[in-house]
């Protein structure tokens, strides 16, 4: 399913909006859970120097060579084999030294930005578990994965192979980075050209591209939107400054607004008020089992293809729908109990499934119309009251 967003807000007007209440309900706090403002690099306090003195060291230490290094050996996926939910609570061991904002385990990290994104987008549940899992990759800290220093793991990423931005935080120790003074590096361009992609660009390593590879590795079907968040998210000086655009191609920018979206609630959503983890964990691991091989279908060879068990116009009744729900269950109450409704009335209860409908977060909130998938049969849109709609070029 390729996502889409129609009429993007600005960057300046999202940073705007972040300063108090969003337009989709989300509250973004003025402090952060020690009274200070978000990413204040230059607050005088104990933890700020934490944090200058990891990225003084993140930004000597990662270079080129040493990125390239790190991608072939943990592209590898040979350290540790679990599962999602079990990764989630291994979070629990680490504290990110880079982070300005909070000193809670990661594990809460993780759950206050989906619950956050959750209660503003509910239809929305590949972004649930995409906040759920963006910062899974911080595990690297731990001896069992390698037990890389936290510089090599975590803080804003950044591109290798071109000039460093001034818009990079603490940019002066850049000077020490051994990539500083190599001139095939210190231009704009650097070794890339413009317009190149995203994909094409080697990115700081750290927790961001580690989860990217293991979720594309593990065939997850989250859409490609998701995966450019987990990959970018700490990208900071593209998505906060605007720096470095000149390296995105057409399917970054369009990747990009989700981004947009999502950040404020991985920044904003910090705070010292726990979520209940044993609560929300079937929500969690019900999305699991959907967007990854946790769930047996995945590597059914009968069910892996685009139509899989089914035919071209076979009709919506004869397919078995994503998941079994109240949907379902209400439709065959009313249906065994002799309703009289039309079958428009009946068709209503397929109006939520994402395979016939696909949206733009602003359609979700009501400024725009629904886009309806291929696969139903033109009765069938009848039944709904729709017609079918081009998807933008």
């Amino acid at each position: 399913m390729t996502i889409l967003i129609e009429n993007p807000v600005p960057v300046q007007q999202v940073e705007d909006q972040e300063k108090s209440v969003s337009s989709d309900g989300f509250v973004a706090p003025e402090m952060n859970s020690f009274g200070q403002t978000f990413r204040d690099y230059n607050a005088e306090s104990e933890r700020q120097k934490t944090v200058e003195e990891f990225y003084r060291l993140q930004h000597i230490n990662q270079t080129y060579d040493f990125v390239k290094k790190m991608r072939e050996e943990y592209g590898k996926l040979d350290k540790v084999e679990m599962s999602i939910w079990e990764c989630c609570e291994l979070l629990n061991e680490v504290v990110d030294e880079s982070d300005p904002d909070l000193d809670e385990p990661q594990i809460q990290h993780l759950l206050q930005s989906a619950e956050a994104i959750r209660r503003d987008y509910p239809d929305e549940d590949w972004l649930h578990l995409t906040a759920l899992i963006h910062d899974l990759g911080k595990v690297l800290t731990l001896p069992k994965f390698g037990g890389l220093p936290q510089w090599a793991v975590v803080g804003d990423t950044f591109p290798l192979g071109c000039a460093f931005d001034k818009a990079n935080v603490h940019h002066k120790y850049f000077e020490d980075n051994p990539d500083y003074k190599n001139p095939a590096y210190n231009t704009k361009n650097g070794i890339y050209s413009e317009g190149c992609g995203l994909d094409n660009v080697m990115i700081s390593w750290g927790h961001d591209d580690y989860m990217y590879m293991v979720a594309k590795e593990n065939g997850t079907t989250l859409p490609s939107a998701g995966l450019f968040i987990v990959r970018y998210h700490s990208f900071y000086p593209l998505h906060k400054e605007g720096a470095y655009t000149h390296l995105m191609n057409e399917e970054d920018k369009e990747n990009f607004k989700w981004l947009q979206v999502f950040n404020k609630y991985d920044l904003y959503s910090k705070s010292k008020v726990l979520v209940d983890v044993e609560a929300v964990k079937p929500y969690y691991q019900s999305l699991i089992d959907k967007y990854f091989k946790d769930n047996p279908d995945y590597n059914n060879p009968a069910y892996n293809t685009k139509n899989g068990i089914y035919s071209e116009g076979c009709g919506l009744d004869n397919v078995m729908i994503i998941s079994w729900g109240h949907d379902d269950y209400i439709y065959m109450v009313g249906k065994g109990n002799g309703t009289t409704l039309p079958l428009a009335g009946l068709f209503i209860h397929y109006t939520r499934r994402e395979h016939i409908y696909t949206y733009t977060p602003h359609e979700r909130r009501g400024q725009g119309e629904p886009e309806v998938a291929p696969c139903i049969q033109l009765g069938e849109l009848r039944h709904a009251g729709l017609k079918k709609r081009q998807r933008p070029g």
